[in-house]
């Protein structure tokens, strides 16, 4: 009787799962961010990491930050390089009833996973997606900060999430969401990016319960080599390329029908956006290189692009 109330009482523990590559600077913010958070007793937490650099860089980071506090760090290395791999072990290497993801350039508020927790709690729900900030260092663009390129979605706590927040960036998950068949996150996907939009997706559509909470505040850095307006070009286009492959598997001849026709909108409207600022003019070249990679991709003009 006495074991069974106290396995009652055991409070629930959280995997926070990173995955890194060459980036320690952010990963040590990242981890000093971790080890400040507040639980207010409700669980306990553990940091799972994975570094997806075969050489290993971030491990001496990872053993220093171990040694001078008392939460488990569990370091592991996936040396092919594929995000979609490194992810998989991370959720391997777990050991909580919760899993949690973050990417290595975020860093948390102080109550990120309490205010995650506290809403998926509250409202039964098999997991809780929150926002994402960005984070200008100083010399920022002033273009790009006006331009919104690197905002994200946001909604009211509590509502369902949507095809927009498809991303693993800031999320709480039930660790049963993760069945035992070590096929989460898509090997295919592994140099193209986009294994972990179709991973919630998949879940959604087997009738998991996510919900957006607002609350729950994450800041990604948007470091110097994101400063240039061809990143966020090719960004678009890369992705352009890959939702075009979707939209030719599935035949759907209205859809492609409706991004050349959008395609075409865009290009009409750049000399105009030209004359608003470079704020504008980029912001319409982005659209119009996504829909021309979804176009060319479509009539298989061109390959998926892998991420930078």
């Amino acid at each position: 009787m006495n074991s069974n109330n106290n396995q009652e009482l055991k409070p629930d523990h959280i995997s926070v799962c990173i995955c890194t590559f060459k980036r320690p600077i952010m990963l040590k913010r990242l981890l000093d961010c971790l080890i400040k958070q507040s639980t207010d007793g409700a669980f306990t937490f553990e940091i799972v990491i994975v570094d997806n650099d075969k050489m290993r860089s971030a491990e001496d980071l990872v053993h220093k930050c171990q040694e001078r506090v008392q939460l488990k760090i569990i370091y592991d290395c996936e040396p092919e390089q594929s995000i979609s791999l490194a992810r998989n072990r991370t959720i391997r290497n777990a050991t909580g009833n919760f899993i949690a993801t973050i990417d290595d350039d975020e860093f948390p508020a102080e109550n990120w996973l309490y205010k995650a927790y506290q809403c998926l709690k509250d409202n039964n729900a098999d997991g809780v997606l929150g926002p994402v900030l960005p984070h200008f260092p100083d010399g920022a663009p002033v273009w790009l900060q006006k331009s919104k390129l690197c905002d994200r979605p946001r909604n009211f706590t509590g509502s369902p999430i949507t095809h927009k927040d498809l991303r693993t960036g800031n999320v709480l998950f039930q660790r049963y969401v993760f069945e035992k068949d070590d096929k989460w996150f898509d090997p295919a996907k592994g140099l193209t990016g986009g294994s972990d939009g179709e991973f919630l997706w998949r879940q959604i559509k087997r009738g998991r319960k996510f919900i957006w909470c607002d609350e729950a505040l994450v800041f990604e850095t948007v470091p110097e080599v994101r400063w240039p307006a061809s990143f966020y070009l090719k960004r678009q286009f890369r992705i352009g390329t890959m939702t075009g492959k979707i939209i030719r598997r599935s035949r759907k001849i209205h859809t492609i029908l409706k991004t050349c026709f959008l395609a075409l909108v865009y290009a009409a409207l750049l000399p105009f956006a030209m004359l608003a600022g470079k704020h504008i003019w980029i912001k319409v070249m982005t659209k119009l290189y996504y829909n021309a990679g979804c176009v060319l991709s479509f009539f298989s003009l061109v390959r998926v692009q892998q991420r930078q």
